[in-house]
């Protein structure tokens, strides 16, 4: 998690995948850029105000332009 919780903002779930890495698996073959792993579902935590910004957040550090694919956003309730 980047930070724990505090006023005004929540913990989210973040599950997110790479398609291109996904595809170049399906071929058998690897990403040049990211590692096979990001074939599969990638489960990120995320401290933020809301779930449209929780999004803004991962999309600045998973760029959409390289792939990467947000599958769900869900509150963290641990």
């Amino acid at each position: 998690m980047y930070e724990f919780p505090f006023e005004g903002r929540k913990a989210f779930r973040v599950n997110i995948y790479n398609k291109d890495v996904r595809a170049a698996v399906k071929e058998n073959r690897s990403h040049a850029e990211f590692r096979d792993e990001w074939a599969d579902v990638q489960v990120h935590e995320i401290v933020a105000v809301d779930e449209a910004d929780a999004r803004q957040m991962i999309a600045r550090r998973f760029r959409p332009e390289k792939g990467f694919v947000i599958e769900a956003v869900t509150p963290d309730i641990h």
